[in-house]
């Protein structure tokens, strides 16, 4: 069986989970599975794996009609796969396409969702229309849609009513231990300016308004005054975004001393060192399909304060690997909280209770390696998701 597996991110261009996810699939699925990777972007030199540029007629074109651009000139080369696994609305075009056009099933992971994403609207202006057309065209015609978590799967089925629930499955994200582990450098935390021997706070992620990062900034104020904030954040979704995040950094290091943010990319042993510092890591998120971070912070020993929403109350065990923030939330697509006062209130009580304690915060953290070990290899996921493959397959047949 040939599997073409679909995607925007893919090594060595990677900036989310849903890059991540893509590249430990597939090296878990290569031990089994005839893969071909169908990647945007420069070219790549692994075997078995082909890159797409931007066509150059459509250098001065809107961000997503560049995005079909690319997805064109994939849809040709998926003549011969037995199954086309497509990650995120980028590369769904082209699986939808190539499933059309050459009569092979079509398999959809959803990393996130449009409807639930209406801040994107920021960034792509009226892309984002073309980018939710087309992410509910093929998730209604896909052969199956493969959700990283049951709260994903509610959300699938909430966004796109019409779809067939059947369709459905629950294949949780990953996460290598081996890679990711906790790993002592003092130099390069020295070299950031984060002292070891105080409490501290990490994050890490993308700016973008579903991260929740300006509510933890806004937490961060409320904690006791001996606790370091660290920010590993970069890759903006808009200006205003980052401006708003500037703005709250600049006040809160008027505030008090110890808050260090880091904007630049960071490689997975300079992460591992600064997770593995951590008292806490914290997951502010008021959309997280799954949160694979959580999964990298638990890997390396860390305690996770996370948001109580979407995927992460089934990777974070509330009282056993960290802590969870209740959120009530606005039922409009955009995750905002209700009352976002009580929400940054409760993330910086929840945060004071972790740090406060590093005895339980450790237990929390060593509970949470186990967890990332025991129940998320991606050799069982890569398992399930080739078992779809041969149901998809065969039931084409």
């Amino acid at each position: 069986m040939r599997v073409d597996i679909v995607t925007k991110e893919y090594p060595p261009e990677i900036y989310g989970g849903a890059g991540v996810h893509v590249t430990e699939l597939v090296k878990a699925l290569r031990k089994s599975v005839d893969v071909q990777v169908r990647a945007f972007g420069g070219p790549r030199d692994e075997a078995d794996t082909t890159a797409y540029s931007v066509p150059a007629e459509l250098s001065a074109a809107n961000a997503a009609v560049q995005t079909l651009g690319v997805d064109l000139e994939i849809v040709g080369d998926l003549a011969g796969a037995d199954v086309v696994h497509s990650h995120t609305w980028y590369a769904n075009f082209a699986g939808h396409l190539g499933s059309l056009l050459h009569g092979i099933p079509h398999v959809i992971t959803a990393h996130s969702l449009e409807p639930l994403r209406p801040w994107k609207a920021e960034q792509l202006g009226g892309g984002y229309a073309v980018s939710s057309y087309v992410e509910k065209t093929a998730y209604e015609n896909a052969a199956a849609v493969v959700a990283v978590s049951d709260g994903m799967r509610r959300d699938i089925l909430r966004s796109y009513p019409d779809l067939d629930p059947a369709k459905v499955r629950v294949i949780y994200n990953g996460i290598d231990v081996e890679a990711w582990h906790p790993q002592d450098d003092l130099a390069l935390l020295e070299r950031y300016g984060i002292d070891p021997e105080r409490p501290s706070v990490v994050f890490v992620g993308r700016i973008t308004r579903q991260k929740g990062l300006p509510y933890f900034l806004r937490a961060a104020a409320l904690l006791p005054a001996e606790v370091q904030i660290v920010l590993c954040a970069g890759a903006p979704d808009t200006p205003q975004i980052l401006a708003e995040v500037e703005g709250l950094v600049r006040d809160l290091q008027a505030q008090r001393d110890g808050v260090v943010w880091i904007d630049e990319f960071l490689q997975r042993d300079q992460l591992c060192a600064i997770l593995t510092s951590a008292t806490t890591f914290v997951c502010p998120s008021i959309y997280e399909p799954l949160g694979i971070v959580n999964l990298e912070a638990m890997a390396c020993g860390a305690a996770v304060v996370g948001t109580a929403t979407g995927g992460i109350p089934e990777v974070v065990v509330d009282g056993v690997t960290g802590r969870l923030v209740p959120i009530d939330q606005v039922q409009d697509g955009t995750g905002t909280p209700t009352d976002p006062d009580r929400f940054v209130a409760d993330l910086a009580a929840t945060l004071t209770e972790v740090v406060s304690d590093p005895e339980r915060a450790r237990a929390y953290g060593a509970a949470g390696r186990t967890r990332a070990a025991e129940e998320f290899s991606w050799r069982a996921i890569a398992d399930a998701t080739a078992a779809l493959y041969r149901e998809v397959a065969g039931a084409g047949r």
